[in-house]
């Protein structure tokens, strides 16, 4: 009796109408968010973490000659600790609300908004995983450049990058798990994603439990896949370092 119950509520609320292209559409525009505001934050989050990680190692060394280098980067290191106190320090949805009332208030592109607001708040996560990835390379590994000749930048692209990258992979592919499901507040700004889809259908049915439930067990799929994945390349990694 109750499966059949089952049934016939499922048809209702996602096969009549055509409901489920709701959902279908709204997975969609979750995953563009969240495809382009990580590539957004890898972007960022390397640029205030090469600044960070550049300042901590040449600090002192700079502060001898405090030449014009010195002041640029004294500069550079206080905007972005000002920038990663701010963004971590405020909720991800206050940040979206500001992104769309005020910043881009004359802007009618809510998901071009949104990939923004995520981005930006990626980047600050982001900077400080690959900062500690730069920072948990030997120091040896940076006189072992300059024995071979290399300058500061020749030595972070040619034997710290790639050792860096090998350390921070996972951890950045678990920052785009927790991204993806952060992008279920991108409702607040009227933009139909997973979350909302659901919640629309909540709305039209008159029914919570499949709509919203229906939902939680797409998002639990996308993060158990993920996180397969994800474990799959840390185990690959450890196997190389062998």
């Amino acid at each position: 009796m109750w499966f059949s119950n089952f049934i016939s509520d499922f048809k209702f609320v996602f096969l009549e109408s055509e409901r489920y292209k709701l959902i279908i559409e709204g997975l969609f525009v979750t995953l563009e968010i969240t495809l382009f505001a990580v590539l957004i934050g890898i972007a960022l989050g390397t640029v205030v973490a090469s600044i960070r990680s550049t300042y901590d190692k040449n600090i002192e060394s700079l502060k001898k000659r405090k030449n014009l280098g010195y002041y640029v980067l004294c500069v550079c290191n206080v905007i972005c600790k000002i920038y990663l106190t701010v963004i971590r320090g405020t909720p991800t949805v206050v940040q979206l609300l500001i992104a769309y009332f005020i910043v881009f208030a004359t802007s009618n592109n809510d998901v071009q908004i949104a990939v923004f607001a995520f981005g930006i708040n990626s980047g600050a996560y982001v900077a400080e995983i690959i900062r500690a990835g730069i920072m948990a390379v030997p120091e040896g590994q940076f006189e072992a450049g300059r024995s071979l000749g290399f300058n500061y930048i020749q030595t972070m692209f040619h034997i710290i990058i790639p050792q860096m990258v090998k350390n921070v992979l996972p951890a950045l592919c678990n920052e785009f798990i927790v991204l993806i499901k952060e992008t279920s507040i991108a409702g607040y700004i009227g933009i139909t994603d997973l979350t909302k889809a659901g919640d629309l259908i909540r709305g039209r049915t008159f029914s919570a439990f499949l709509p919203l439930f229906g939902v939680a067990a797409i998002y639990l799929l996308l993060v158990l896949v993920l996180t397969y994945l994800v474990g799959k390349l840390e185990r690959r990694l450890r196997a190389n370092e062998r």
